[in-house]
């Protein structure tokens, strides 16, 4: 088994291999704006690091979000790429799961919330009773709107970082990790889960949107 694991979802942009027993390599950059021109080269780094070719992969693994649209169809066309090209499945994963896994391995046992930034003053989040347990479906809220929910909890994410004033026990990990994303797949594989489709989990309209009423320019 040799898995290959990305996720652009959150500004981080994450890349992992995993040969069924642990990770051989791994790349992490932050660049909420550059996930396009980062992946691929990451992709080649963390191959080249393990001593191995792409024709080696023999699954993909993709965070699917929630997240924000740009940033997050870049992973998803990117995995589903690969998986066609060299035959191999490709295995969705919530974003907000590959983030609880990393907690679990930080120390968190549970329960705890995961935030991700939602911009637009929001996040996405969710509860978890242990690293592999999450409560529910993933949401998207204002942060003061989940107050109460979320009160007392631990929470990791870098949602639960840049708001404080509600998540008043936030921790690391900020960031998305494949790695740890990579680890999850491999269990869930080896315990014989379902994995979620490679299709993006957005929880809201994206930004861009035609807008209503416009004039026609063209000839009728």
């Amino acid at each position: 088994m040799l898995l290959l694991a990305v996720d652009t979802a959150t500004p981080a942009v994450t890349v992992a291999l995993h040969d069924g027993e642990s990770v051989v390599a791994e790349s992490n950059q932050v660049d909420a704006r550059r996930h396009g021109e980062l992946l691929l080269p990451s992709v080649d780094k963390v191959l080249a690091e393990a001593g191995v070719t792409l024709e080696a992969v023999t699954g993909v693994v993709v965070g699917v979000g929630p997240g924000p649209y740009t940033g997050l169809r870049v992973g998803l066309v990117t995995a589903s790429t690969f998986a066609a090209v060299l035959g191999v499945p490709v295995h969705g994963l919530c974003t907000l799961d590959g983030l609880a896994y990393a907690a679990g391995a930080a120390g968190i046992e549970g329960p705890f919330i995961v935030a991700t930034d939602a911009r637009r003053k929001e996040v996405y989040w969710a509860r978890y009773e242990d690293p592999r347990t999450r409560v529910g479906e993933p949401a998207v809220d204002r942060p003061a709107d989940i107050a109460e929910q979320v009160a007392g909890l631990p929470a990791v994410g870098q949602g639960a970082l840049l708001y404080p004033e509600v998540f008043t026990d936030a921790r690391n990990p900020e960031h998305q990790s494949a790695a740890a994303m990579a680890s999850l797949a491999a269990e869930r594989l080896a315990a014989g889960l379902e994995f979620l489709p490679p299709t993006p989990l957005y929880l809201r309209r994206p930004d861009a949107q035609v807008p209503k009423n416009y004039k026609v320019v063209t000839p009728q």
